[in-house]
């Protein structure tokens, strides 16, 4: 949960992954092989790796997980996912049954064979894994046919509105339309407040690279075909670096926009809607929780992105649980992911967080987005009430409402590489280094070298 891109592999790193293919069960080249058989009998050691900086969320979903698979020992190493770390392992063999990472790095794993088949797994829990989780999510986490994972956490990026801000520069939600690329820039240019060219407000933080993809995809664009393959030079890609290039544009350019939003206080008391830094805003749900301290300080709103057709669109993406190749105990690996994210475990995560919000007065609760539909329908017609404040019910609502407009970003074993060469893309294209045809060319030439290592091809 950062401003921008987490730090992803090196192509160098792709490359590597492919000399550890001989570590793995499953072959290499065409992903994990056939399925592989799994008991939904749990005992044993388990040793698992993940939630690290553990909430009480985290706490209570561990805790029911822990409670459904009564008599086996639970061995979880609470570090921070690393990608070096996790191939060091499997190259010496000495994996853990379970891993939480981000599920970028899904089909990379999947194609060299790194990470286990999870059809059996789901099939002997008698989970489905389009009904258990929403099915965008889903196919985020496929490769060559075969769910490779189970997700946890669905965050869908949407528009939080400054209306304080918005209403003192004569802008009205409506104006705040990516479908509508003029009305959008008029409205930013209104809101943009520049010192000796020097922004002291932006219209806009449209989180360029932190939210490459959505720009991207939903402005009607297309960066892997059905295979994976990277279609970065696709001319559709070229419109949402456009719009990105007039947002900042208007906003006194790339490089002094960002100089700026770097010196927000993003988490703290001295925010940039507390302190009317910016209009508008694209922002995950999770931030939503961010603002709640700061209720009487801000006057929020929220729209959603919008599609070039003027639907609402958002991208799905966020963290998931494997089984290496090579696991020691993968049934019952199998048996905590399933109940981590089941149904009950949610709620039990739920409650605890109702319970913590009931210590402080005035407390708001935003919801859980968790992957799971059901799951999700039921916290939010149980737990989240009515608050007092117009504007954050309103922004709440809205990021409910946009969960069943989200799109997979498009699962690819190159899927890290694709990142970071739309990222630089991206970027040489806001600085003016480059056209976005010129741009996308030569990520699309970055990201076919990785997918070729990939996919030894």
């Amino acid at each position: 949960m950062i401003r921008t891109f987490r730090a992803l592999l090196a192509l160098a790193a792709t490359a590597s992954l492919v000399s550890l293919t001989a570590c793995s069960s499953g072959g290499g080249g065409g992903g994990g092989g056939g399925s592989t058989s799994f008991s939904a009998k749990a005992s044993g050691t388990l040793n698992a790796w993940g939630f690290n900086n553990t909430d009480d969320v985290g706490k209570a979903r561990l805790a029911y997980a822990k409670s459904q698979l009564k008599g086996v020992t639970i061995k979880l190493d609470q570090t921070a996912f690393d990608a070096q770390k996790f191939t060091t392992r499997v190259a010496s063999g000495q994996v853990p049954d379970v891993v939480q990472m981000d599920a970028s790095y899904v089909d990379t794993y999947a194609a060299q064979g790194l990470i286990m088949p999870l059809d059996q797994c789901y099939a002997v829990h008698k989970v489905t894994p389009t009904t258990e989780f929403y099915p965008q999510v889903v196919d985020y986490i496929k490769y060559s046919g075969k769910v490779y994972a189970v997700p946890q956490f669905y965050q869908p990026p949407a528009i939080i509105l400054n209306e304080r801000v918005m209403k003192a520069a004569g802008v009205t939600d409506a104006d705040i339309d990516t479908s509508k690329p003029d009305t959008l820039i008029a409205a930013v240019k209104k809101m943009t407040v520049l010192s000796n060219g020097k922004p002291t407000r932006i219209g806009f933080d449209a989180q360029a690279t932190g939210q490459a993809y959505l720009w991207v995809l939903g402005q009607g664009g297309r960066l892997v075909d059905a295979k994976g393959k990277p279609t970065l030079s696709d001319p559709a890609n070229a419109k949402g670096l456009d719009l990105l290039k007039r947002i900042y544009d208007a906003e006194g350019g790339y490089a002094k926009v960002k100089s700026f939003a770097d010196t927000f206080d993003f988490f703290g008391a001295k925010n940039q809607f507390v302190k009317d830094q910016v209009g508008a805003e694209v922002d995950a749900q999770w931030y939503v929780n961010v603002l709640t301290p700061y209720v009487k300080q801000v006057q929020l709103g929220a729209v959603p992105f919008k599609d070039p057709s003027g639907n609402a669109y958002t991208t799905s993406g966020g963290t998931a649980f494997v089984i290496p190749a090579g696991a020691k105990n993968k049934d019952a690996a199998c048996s905590w992911m399933i109940a981590l994210t089941s149904d009950p475990a949610w709620i039990a995560a739920e409650k605890a967080r109702q319970a913590t919000l009931a210590k402080t007065p005035g407390a708001i609760n935003t919801g859980l987005f968790t992957g799971n539909p059901t799951a999700d329908q039921r916290i939010r017609s149980e737990y989240v009430k009515p608050s007092g404040n117009a504007g954050f019910d309103q922004t709440i609502a809205t990021f409910y409402s946009i969960l069943p407009s989200g799109k997979s970003y498009g699962a690819s074993p190159a899927g890290q590489q694709i990142q970071t060469a739309l990222a630089n893309a991206i970027t040489a294209v806001l600085l003016g280094q480059k056209d976005a045809t010129q741009a996308l060319a030569d990520a699309q030439k970055s990201a076919e070298r990785a997918y070729q290592q990939a996919t030894q091809q």
